[in-house]
């Protein structure tokens, strides 16, 4: 029987990425993660090479399926607000996202990431896009285009990185609810960018 190479190796990291976001990389546990796929852990090292590589695909996995689902293309980038709506929305479906992103930060410090030439790429078009709905008109341009991104990105991500801050703090609201937040995260960006 031909062994499924492919699907192997989407079990390890369908595994891993729970292990990853829940450990770190320091403290995850490549046993955890083979017993979870129901594959021997040498197959861990077959197809990855160790536990720091399969970190960086399973980042680079995750990140690629965020980009996927959020795409910052010409109507985003006219309203970056609506785009840091979508970025709430998908970091409220998939929570481990932001974990992983932390563990990175704290595991790399200033030293190179895992695919880090293809993120400053991806990250670069983003920026693009800014740019270019700025020239068009569409946007303000009172930020610049990278500090823009970079301030949509940790806004929307900061409710999920620190939720014992966003608890705190709306502790008193009326309306304390995703639905709120979203809200309030939308509004501020379009502020932002008016």
């Amino acid at each position: 029987m031909a062994w499924d190479t492919a699907k192997t190796r989407q079990l390890l990291l369908d595994a891993a990425v729970g292990e990853f976001a829940e450990h770190g990389p320091q403290g995850a546990r490549v046993d955890r993660v083979a017993t979870k796929a129901g594959v021997n852990k040498e197959r861990i090292y077959q197809y990855f090479g160790g536990k720091q590589q399969l970190f960086g695909a399973v980042l680079t996995q995750e990140l690629e399926k965020l980009a996927a689902a959020v795409p910052l293309d010409a109507g985003l980038a006219a309203d970056p607000g609506e785009y840091a709506g979508r970025v709430f929305d998908y970091h409220s479906a998939h929570p481990h996202f932001v974990r992983l992103l932390h563990w990175e930060g704290l595991q790399a410090g200033d030293d190179q990431v895992a695919a880090e030439a293809q993120r400053a790429v991806h990250y670069a078009d983003k920026v693009a896009a800014l740019t270019a709905a700025q020239h068009a008109g569409t946007l303000g341009d009172a930020i610049p285009p990278a500090e823009l991104l970079y301030a949509v990105i940790a806004l929307a991500g900061w409710w999920f990185s620190t939720p014992q801050l966003a608890r705190m703090i709306m502790a008193g609201a009326a309306d304390d609810s995703p639905r709120t937040r979203r809200e309030a995260l939308v509004r501020l960006v379009r502020k932002l960018t008016t």
